[in-house]
This record gives structure tokens, sequence and C-alpha cells, in this order.
């Protein structure tokens, strides 16, 4: 072998190397970046659907729950309760539903559920945005068979979220997509599969 062939080698063996070297550097300075691009756990855990226990809710009792920082209201209704939503149908703004962003499809029909049983909605005035109270009481005289009021304004809601006409609300309460995992279990943001 020759002087020149050694030299020939040692080069090529030098710029292998070194652009190896370069490459993995380059790999290794990338990684910290594409990280970078990831949402943080605080975001995801913001975005990331949320299981609600429901096995020990009795009929007439409401838990409220967060999903990305809003309020949800999940209401275990009784039968009475949803007798109660064929009554002052006249005196709703969309008693049928037809807005169709305020819910999903499989929550357009009567109760604005999955199950019939479970009221699943966002607890947050589609006015201003404020957190309703419930007021599940029945007051004839008032034309209130129960649901949802808004101290702040005034607006009236059923026991299906459906808003009463005459009140500052434009549109029912939302119901946030969500699907039972199990009978006593609710996930809330997913609603995949919903039974």
């Amino acid at each position: 072998m020759t002087e020149d062939d050694l030299d020939r080698n040692r080069r090529h063996f030098l710029t292998v190397a070194t652009a190896v070297t370069g490459i993995a550097g380059a790999a290794v300075a990338a990684v910290p970046f594409i990280s970078s691009l990831k949402p943080s756990a605080r975001a995801q855990a913001l975005g990331a659907p949320v299981e609600v226990p429901i096995g020990s809710l009795q009929p007439g009792e409401m838990i409220r729950v967060l999903w990305r920082g809003r309020l949800v209201f999940v209401l275990r209704r009784t039968a009475e309760m949803l007798s109660r939503l064929a009554e002052n149908t006249d005196n709703l703004r969309d008693p049928d539903s037809a807005e169709v962003d305020q819910q999903p499809n499989y929550a357009v029909n009567g109760t604005r559920s999955v199950r019939p049983e479970y009221l699943v909605v966002e607890g947050s005035c589609t006015h201003l945005g404020c957190a309703p109270i419930e007021d599940f009481d029945v007051r004839p005289a008032e034309d209130w068979g129960g649901g949802f009021f808004c101290p702040c304004h005034g607006s009236k809601f059923d026991l299906a979220g459906r808003v009463f006409k005459g009140v500052p609300a434009p549109t029912n309460l939302r119901v946030p997509p969500h699907r039972f995992v199990r009978d006593d279990l609710i996930l809330i943001g997913q609603d995949t599969g919903a039974a």
C-alpha cells in the first residue's frame, strides 16, 4: 500500500467519522426541540377525558365535575323528573334541540341524553357564562317544573337543560361529548362507542 492510498483511507475514515458524529450530534440536539412541541402534562390533563363514577349517585342527586376547565353537571333524574320533561314544551325556545351545535347527535331527543335517567350538561349559562344553580322543586304557581336557574340574569332551563322563552340565554345548555364505559361510569370528553 502506498502512502497516497494510506492518506486516502485516512481521509475517507475521517470524513465518515465526522459525518456520523455530526448526524448523532444533530439528533441529540433535536430531541429537546421536538419534545418542546408536545403539549405539557398539564395541557394534556386539561384536554383529557374525565371519568365520572356514578354508582353511588341516587335518583334526584347531581354531581359537578370539571372537564377542560368547564363545569359539568351530571344529574340522575327520577321517574317524576322525566315525566315532567313533556310538560311546558310550549314555553321552551328550542324544545326539540334543533340547534345542532348544542349537543351531539345521540343527545337530540326529548331527554337530551344517551340514557334518559342521566343528564350530562355543561354548567355554564349560554347568555354570559354564569353558573346556573339547580332548582328541582316544582312550583305550579310560577309555572316551574324544576330545572336550572341562572340568578345573575334570570335565565331558566328545564330538567333537560332546554332554555325557556323570554330569558336572556339564547340557547340550551351544551351537552358535552360523553359515553357510558360501564353502568356505573361515564367518560366525559369522549363519545366514540356511546351507549
